[in-house]
């Protein structure tokens, strides 16, 4: 996909001075040959970390390689001091882990105490204030090594795609709508830049670009040819690709110095008037290539979409946590899940076409046309991308500002019931172990706002992970039955 970054791994050995350093050398060989059998795109530094001198070496090594991230490999008790000095050097995202001794037959001669020395390094890092990351069980064979620097791969990802990311919006918020407030200070310290426009600015654009007729006639070509029989209102495809190609010049003009970005535009109820149509469809092309636009001036929305995306290296959407399932629809298939435990996820138009069911198709926007155009043909209110989600495994996600300006997170795996939703949008039906508890005690408790990034497949330990690497404390999960939420009535379960 576009707009996502591709991560280079290095990894480096360090080893104390009282052990051999051939062991961490012989060692780290193996978790290399390891991690090129998993195809792994990894670069291992020739410098084994004893000392300070040795730090400064690895990081410039490291730097003139390209890595993104780094695994710090104990092949033995390893030097704390030198290995911290080493990440804090470089500044990228790094993990910890180890080697576990071998034989029995080594455990004189060949015995590394790995196991041992993570303690001291995990001490060392809280004095330098670094947060490395640590898989569930950080110690282990050449293999088992090698496939935790494959879990990593999928959260350095995460991260650097945050560290390098541009929010752009145009705003300001629909009246009435506090929900999608976004605190600036918490994205300025996760790293992400903001650049705020206008709506009026976008209706500059969207005119600036006018005059590109053979640019705008091949995307509504390329529309056309991914609605299909799906083109309800064809009409209404050249001025959606004069938006579209005004969004992209202007994604292209103003990255500045990030490399990557994302939108949270407005969408009504001003834009139907000065634009002509809705612009759900679009934000749903762009979506689907890479590039997340949030509805509704979200910021944090279309930041949670990006981690989403960053996630699964696929297509995700944004969606309200929307209405309730009615009794009588039926499901044939709950997924393992409790009727109480369903809901509806929708929005006007604007998940891809890609993570719909076959049959999806260009529509207008139901409850603006009622608002609108009341006793009229749809003509402004055209442009949304409608049908029913595409039924398998998905994860909901939301990273959030909160009004005294900290992060907080939730982060949920379930299913999208293969059951038509009987309603109208980009909508389907959702299943999550114990969501009626967690939408009480975390959505509500927590003040969450309804939207809520949406990906595709389980990605919920690479989200978590990679949250809580970026410093954000507070992720909350779905509990067991029986498990407690903080203020949860135990005499109401």
């Amino acid at each position: 996909m576009i707009n996502t970054p591709d991560i280079k791994i290095g990894i480096v050995g360090v080893s104390r001075d009282c052990f051999p350093r051939e062991l961490t050398q012989r060692r780290m060989k193996q978790v290399v040959e390891e991690c090129r059998r998993l195809k792994l795109p990894i670069e291992p530094c020739s410098v084994v970390i004893e000392t300070e001198k040795d730090s400064m070496a690895a990081a410039k090594e490291m730097v003139k390689k390209g890595v993104d991230a780094v695994a710090v490999y104990l092949g033995n008790f390893g030097p704390e001091g030198p290995l911290t000095i080493f990440a804090e050097k470089l500044g990228k995202p790094f993990m910890l882990c180890a080697a576990a001794e071998e034989s029995k037959d080594t455990l004189v001669e060949g015995r590394g105490d790995a196991y041992c020395g993570m303690l001291n390094a995990s001490l060392n890092c809280g004095l330098r204030n670094l947060r490395p990351y640590i898989p569930a069980v950080p110690v282990g064979s050449p293999s088992q090594v090698a496939h935790m620097i494959l879990g990593f791969l999928s959260i350095a990802r995460v991260v650097v795609g945050i560290k390098n990311l541009k929010a752009f919006t145009f705003g300001p918020r629909p009246q009435d709508f506090y929900a999608c407030n976004a605190p600036i200070k918490p994205l300025y310290n996760l790293g992400i830049e903001v650049m705020e426009n206008s709506e009026l600015d976008m209706l500059m654009l969207f005119k600036s670009v006018a005059g590109r007729t053979k640019e705008i006639k091949a995307i509504a070509k390329d529309m056309a040819a991914e609605l299909g029989a799906g083109n309800k209102y064809p009409a209404k495809l050249v001025e959606l690709a004069q938006f579209e190609l005004a969004l992209m010049t202007f994604f292209e003009n103003n990255l500045g110095s990030r490399q990557f970005g994302v939108f949270a535009n407005k969408c009504w109820p001003a834009f139907e008037q000065g634009f002509g149509f809705v612009p759900c469809y679009v934000n749903s092309r762009l979506t689907g290539r890479g590039i997340p636009v949030a509805c509704e001036v979200d910021i944090y929305g279309a930041v949670s979409e990006y981690m989403c995306q960053l996630a699964s290296v696929s297509p995700v959407t944004l969606l309200d946590i929307n209405n309730t399932v009615p009794a009588d629809l039926p499901i044939d298939d709950l997924c393992g899940v409790e009727r109480r435990d369903l809901f509806m996820g929708f929005h006007c138009g604007n998940t891809p076409s890609c993570c719909l069911c076959e049959g999806c198709g260009m529509k207008y926007q139901l409850i603006m046309h009622r608002l609108m155009e009341s006793g009229k043909k749809p003509n402004i209110t055209c442009g949304t991308l409608e049908g029913t989600l595409r039924p398998g495994p998905t994860t909901i996600f939301r990273l959030q500002g909160t009004a005294d300006c900290r992060l907080c997170s939730y982060v949920a795996e379930g299913a999208i019931m293969d059951a038509d939703p009987a309603s109208f949008g980009g909508i389907g039906i959702f299943g999550i172990k114990e969501m009626a508890r967690f939408y009480r005690h975390i959505m509500l408790e927590k003040q969450f706002p309804h939207h809520s990034a949406v990906a595709f497949e389980h990605v919920g330990r690479i989200l978590f992970d990679a949250t809580r690497l970026l410093g954000v404390e507070d992720v909350s999960t779905p509990r067991t039955r029986g498990n407690l939420y903080p203020g949860e009535n135990p005499f109401g379960v």
